[in-house]
Formats: C-alpha cells, structure tokens, sequence
C-alpha cells in the first residue's frame, strides 16, 4: 500500500506541474502557451510570403504538438482572431456572434511580418528536443514586448487558474517606453468587443472590471445594442433578454439582431414602456452588464508566479534592452567575423599570396605556404588566422581571384567599420536604442491598434432596485400563511389581506405574535402564525428610517414601551423585539399614535385607565431595554389617534 500511494503522490505532482507548466499557464517572457508557441514556430518555418492551409499549418504543427490536432485548430483560430501575429483568408468565425471558423481544410492563414520583428530571432533562442526528439522546437521566443497581457489568456490547471485581460498594443508599448524613461503608466484592459468599462477596482491586473454594453437609446421606445460586453456574444445576450422578459424582469415587445461586421441588436418596447423605464433591467438581469475578475497567473522560470500589471511592464522594460544588447552583440561578432574574411581576401590577392601553393605537393605544404604568407601583416587582421579560414580562402575561384575587385572590397569594409561604429555608440546607450526601438514598432504597426474599450465610471445597478414590482405580499390572518401565493381563492379569500407589492428580489421583515422578527426572501406561502403583528419590505434605506413602537407586558403584569428602528441582521437569523418571558401587546410604526393602557380593577383604584402619546419617547437600538409605562398591572392596550399635541418631554 505505502509503494500505491508513493507511486500515486509522484505520477499526480508529475501530471499537476505538465498541465500548470505545459499546457494551461502562459509564460511571462513570450505571453504564450506552448500550442500558441508551437503554431507560430511552425508558420515562421513555413513561411514564404503565401497563405497555406489550415489543415496543412496543423499538421506541421503535429510535429511538435503531442495533443492531436483538434487543439491545434482551436488553439490557431482563437489566436488569428486576436490579430495581430497571423494573417487570415476565410471564415475565421465571429467573435461578435459566437459563430464558429470553417473547416480547417476551408480557411488559410500565413505569418504577419510584425512576428519577424517581435518574435523570430533563432540565433538568440534557446531550443529543445521535441516529444518525440525528431525535432527542435523554442523554449520560449525572445519576445520584445510584453505579450502575456497584450494577448491576454484564460486557463484551468490542476489547483490554480489564470485569466489575464487582453491590453492595447500601442498602450503597452508607450507603457514600456514611460517605464525605460523612470515614469509609470496606469494600464487598462481593452477588448476587440469595444464595449464601457469601469476600472475603479482593477487593482493594477488583481482584481475585477464591471463591463457594460453600449446602448444606444435616443430613440425612447426602442434600445439599440450596438456593443456587447467581453466575454458574451450577440447571441448569448439576445437568450439572455428573451429569458429575463420570459420572467417579467423586463418588459420588451420585440427583439431582432441585425449584426454583420458591427453589433446590432433591435429591442423593441411595448406601449406605456419607455428606455428608462428598461435600462436599468437590462443590466440588472441580462448579460449586458459583466463584472470580470482578474487572475494575473503566469509562468516566470519554470514556476507559476501570480503578477500584477507593473510587474509586467518592469520585467519586459528590463528584458526588451537585454534581447536587443544580445541582438546588437550577435550582429558585431557576425561584423567582425566578416571583416577578418574581407581582411584576409584582400591581403590574399593583393599580395598575391596565393601564388606561394603553386609548386606545393601536400596538404600540409599549402597550409603552411598561406599561413607564413600572412605573416607580415598579423597587424592588419582581426583575429589570428585559423585552418578554417585558410580553407575557405583555397576555396576561392581562379576567375574570382582574377576579377577581385579592390575598390568594391574596400567600400564594404568601410561600410561594416561604420556599421561596427554604430553598435558600439548604441551599446553605450542601451535605454535610448530600445525606446528608439519601440518608436520603430509604433510607427510601423501603432496604428492597427486603436483602443476599442471605453473607459468609464458606473455603479453597478442592484437587482432588488431594478426589479419590477409585479407581485403582491398576502397575509391570511385567518390561517397565518404569508406569501405572494396564497391559494386559488387569493385576494377574494376571506381573511385574507394585500400588503404591499414586492419582487421575486426583495426581502420581507417578519414580527410574530411572540416579539421574535426575522429577514426572509419573499415567501410564496409561509406559516407565520395567527398573531403576527407585522410583515414588510426589509429595504436597508426604508428600514433605517421606519420606527417601530411596540408595548409589551413583562412576568409581573407592568407595561414597557420601546421605541427602535432594525438596521442590521442577518438573513434568516431569528431575534428578540422585547425581554425573555415578555409579552408584546401592540406594534406600530405610526407616530402620530397614543397607546392607552387599561388597568385591572383593585380595591380603592380611582383611575382604570392612562394615555401615553408615543412621540414623547426616545428611539433606541433594537437590543435597547423598554420603557415602563406604569407599575400597575394592566388589562389590555389599544392604539388610538393622537388627536392632540401634548407637548411633553421625550423620556
């Protein structure tokens, strides 16, 4: 058993950390999942300016994807769809309506050039075997830009997730740019839906947005939904409209989707209905209004790293002016390599080196004759002359030797010297050369990239606010039920009694006979007993300014009023309006009431009966102790009108 569970433990990590690190998880340096990864090396490989096949660009990819190629086909048309590293032909599907991409074997695509720049630099990639060790594939691509929140990405893995909202090129770039110059950007999400948003809780890529439909309504009897929120589609929103209408949260006459290349979705609204009467349902109860939370997961040296956006930028800003020191020290040693062979190709000819091989009979004598050629200019060369390089000049054509042409060997050495001057003055300055860099890109590429999100601020809208009042609170006191669904007698029942009008969202405080209160959703039929002394909505605002006046008698038989308002519960949760072994006589909410208190008949008592006017009490918590209203042992109690303005002091 103890060898199970160890072999169980190690297979288990072993599968956890290939789905977080392999599959699910993008990496921080190139922003993308190796599927992603994977389909781009194999577009770069094939690339010859022509679009190919889909299917064709999935079996290449097949070469380096052990997972089938129904992942690669997905996984290649979600990133066309992002548009900015592949070039499509064909139907790619809809992103505004959820339809689906063709065929495979029906849509091409090819490589955009913007990839070259970003991306493909082999010399200065780091490769490894693929699964089946046929071939090499990257680890990941030197990417110049910070990609993983360009692109942005969704993933499950075993015991964590990631989802990272995509951002504005250009914003990126100028990000990365303030961030090389010691400033600091505030970066935003920015969706190809287009859409509002509000980012008042983004928390630097940590948090959540609140996205929102855009809605066009000049019109007052017809809305208009010419954007859809991230992550929903024309047609998801139109099934969430018909359901909400279906449900009387809204009320709509007609709906029709005109959407081709933009968004438009018709609502038509029924007489006596207006825009504003609609809006606040619509975002209330339907998908055009999205709150989305942010998990910035990625993969940072082999290991998941939860990040925010700063982070990001700063990490890329570091990493963007190393790639390019190592692209600009890769080009000065291929400079310089080339230079030497210049070097030793002039002194070759010029000095007519190679005749010294003519009377040699071996190999050894012929190495030897160029190599003490050379001798008497080891000053004018690069590097110390190698077998390789004595190889490559024995290589050099009798006709090319014939027809060197000096002058031109010349102007080349002088254009590499040049060349080689540049790289060192941009060595020196790394942080201008990369900003000069991302200028480049900006120039080149800014312009595809136009923000589509609009930044906003709104609150988002509370669904009991804008639920529709369509039912009606009963009380049956008769039977002590409570509830919108009271029996097929209803209203006409006798004993029974409207209250108010309530939705399917609101919440009803409940006082039974006993002085015990409780917050319940609102019921459709509930026993509450024959003596419940009140029921109502239990709105936050309506309830802090709604005074409760109950007199109850204690164990001794004395009257105690207590005068409270109910602010805070918890729903369900049962609690006391008066002390244990009290019990409650009366309940109002009026002010404008005089409680009067009926004594029992004693010996020598004059005086039966007393009025309290209940204004002239203070209004306390609900924990509060009452107040005695009399240390006789009462009867009864009953409310009258206060028909009289005592004036006398709270107590």
């Amino acid at each position: 058993m103890a060898y199970v569970n160890t072999l169980f433990n190690r297979n288990f990590l072993e599968y956890a950390s290939y789905v977080i690190k392999d599959r699910a998880i993008p990496h921080l340096d190139d922003g993308l999942k190796p599927v992603q990864r994977r389909i781009l090396h194999s577009l770069l490989e094939i690339d010859d300016g022509k679009f190919h096949k889909v299917a064709n660009v999935v079996g290449h990819s097949m070469k380096y994807h052990p997972h089938g190629d129904a992942s690669i086909y997905e996984a290649l048309v979600v990133l066309a769809n992002k548009d900015i590293f592949i070039d499509k032909q064909g139907n790619f599907g809809n992103i505004f309506t959820g339809d689906s991409a063709s065929a495979s074997r029906y849509i091409e695509c090819r490589i955009d050039p913007i990839a070259r720049e970003i991306l493909w630099r082999p010399e200065l990639t780091e490769y490894m075997d693929s699964y089946d060790g046929r071939n090499r594939e990257p680890v990941v691509f030197p990417a110049k830009i910070p990609l993983v929140i360009i692109l942005g990405a969704e993933g499950i893995a075993v015991g964590m997730s990631t989802r990272i909202l995509p951002h504005n090129f250009r914003e990126v770039i100028e990000a990365l740019q303030a961030h090389l110059r010691g400033e600091h950007i505030q970066l935003f999400p920015d969706f190809p839906t287009a859409g509002l948003m509000d980012v008042s809780e983004y928390a630097d890529g940590q948090g959540k947005v609140l996205v929102r439909a855009h809605l066009d309504t000049s019109d007052e009897k017809r809305i208009v939904i010419r954007e859809v929120p991230y992550g929903t589609t024309t047609e998801s929103l139109i099934a969430s409209i018909e359901t909400a209408a279906k449900r009387g949260k809204i009320k709509i006459a007609q709906i029709n989707d005109y959407t081709s290349e933009h968004v438009e979705i018709e609502i038509k609204l029924p007489r006596g209905v207006y825009t504003q009467d609609v809006v606040d349902g619509l975002f209330a109860f339907t998908d055009c209004e999205q709150s989305i939370s942010v998990n910035l997961l990625v993969i940072d040296r082999d290991k998941p790293r939860l990040m925010t956006v700063t982070e990001v930028i700063a990490h890329h800003a570091g990493r963007v002016v190393e790639l390019l020191k190592r692209e600009l020290e890769h080009e000065r040693a291929h400079l310089m390599e080339r230079l030497h062979m210049r070097t030793l190709e002039r002194i070759f000819v010029e000095e007519r080196i190679y005749k010294r091989i003519e009377e040699e009979k071996t190999q050894d004598g012929v190495q030897t004759a160029v190599r003490t050629g050379f001798e008497p200019f080891k000053k004018e060369l690069i590097r110390p002359i190698t077998d390789e390089d004595i190889e490559r000049l024995l290589k050099i054509p009798i006709r090319r030797i014939s027809l060197y042409d000096i002058q031109k060997n010349r102007e080349e050495v002088a254009q590499i010297r040049e060349r080689l001057e540049e790289i060192a003055v941009h060595l020196k300055n790394l942080t201008a050369y990369a900003l000069g860099f991302l200028d480049d890109v900006l120039e080149k590429h800014g312009a595809r990239f136009p923000r589509h999100t609009r930044i906003t601020g709104f609150e988002r809208v509370d669904v009991r606010e804008a639920a529709v009042r369509d039912r009606t609170l009963m009380h049956d006191g008769e039977n002590g039920y409570l509830g919108t669904e009271l029996g097929a007698a209803g209203r006409s029942a006798p004993g029974v009694h409207e209250l108010e009008p309530v939705s399917p969202y609101d919440r009803v405080l409940v006082i039974d006979g006993t002085g015990t209160y409780r917050v319940i959703d609102v019921p459709e039929k509930l026993f509450v007993g024959t003596g419940m002394l009140y029921a109502g909505l239990a709105d936050k605002t309506a309830l802090a300014e709604r005074v409760f006046t109950v007199v109850y008698r204690n164990a001794t038989g004395e009257a105690y009023i207590k005068r409270c308002t109910i602010e805070q519960y918890i729903l369900g949760k049962e609690y006391s309006l008066v002390p244990e072994g009290a019990t409650p006589l009366l309940l109002t909410t009026r002010e404008d009431m005089v409680v009067r208190l009926r004594y029992k008949k004693k010996p020598r008592m004059q005086k039966l009966e007393d009025d309290f006017v209940v204004s002239d009490y203070l209004v306390k918590g609900a924990r509060a102790a009452g107040v005695r209203l009399s240390p006789k042992e009462i009867s009864s109690a009953k409310l009258l009108a206060n028909r009289a303005n005592t004036g006398r002091k709270q107590k």
